[in-house]
């Protein structure tokens, strides 16, 4: 009975150590929670970015302080196409692809910087009727991706 039991907590060691390494590289599941099991890579205080990479695709989500999903973009090799998740998808503009529904309402502050990895950026804009507009694009300087999330462009 002994022998048995230690070869099952051998055998959930070996698996929880082995299942930590296959984790961590990019994640690819949580797109859309409000606290994805992944590190916040925003650029602001005042917003949570999250990445999430499958297929080659990057997918790049923003939660606002509270958790609540805004809007994601994915992209690769600088094409970017706008997800249908969070509350304001309808207002996420990319090169490719014009916000579905823009806003009538004015800018409430300067657009912030939230993402920057040295080849894309995404900024969010609160707007004056309390929605935000996000924005994504190609970085218009490449630096270390690094130094872009702790630093900001």
């Amino acid at each position: 009975m002994q022998k048995i039991s230690r070869r099952a907590l051998l055998a959930t060691l070996l698996a929880t150590c082995l299942s930590g390494v296959a984790f961590a590289g990019p994640p690819s599941t949580g797109l859309g929670q409000a606290w994805p099991n992944t590190t916040d890579v925003s650029t602001s205080p005042n917003w949570h970015v999250y990445v999430f990479t499958l297929g080659g695709i990057r997918y790049v989500q923003v939660n606002d302080l509270n958790g609540n999903v805004l809007g994601a973009v994915g992209t690769a090799g600088g094409q970017f196409i706008t997800l249908p998740i969070g509350a304001y998808s309808q207002q996420v503009s990319t090169p490719q692809q014009p916000a579905a529904s823009p806003s009538s309402a004015t800018p409430a502050a300067a657009p912030a910087t939230v993402y920057n990895d040295g080849a894309s950026t995404v900024t969010a804009t609160p707007m004056s009727d309390g929605t935000v507009q996000l924005s994504a694009a190609a970085a218009e300087s490449s630096c270390d991706p690094i130094d872009c999330n702790i630093k900001g462009p």
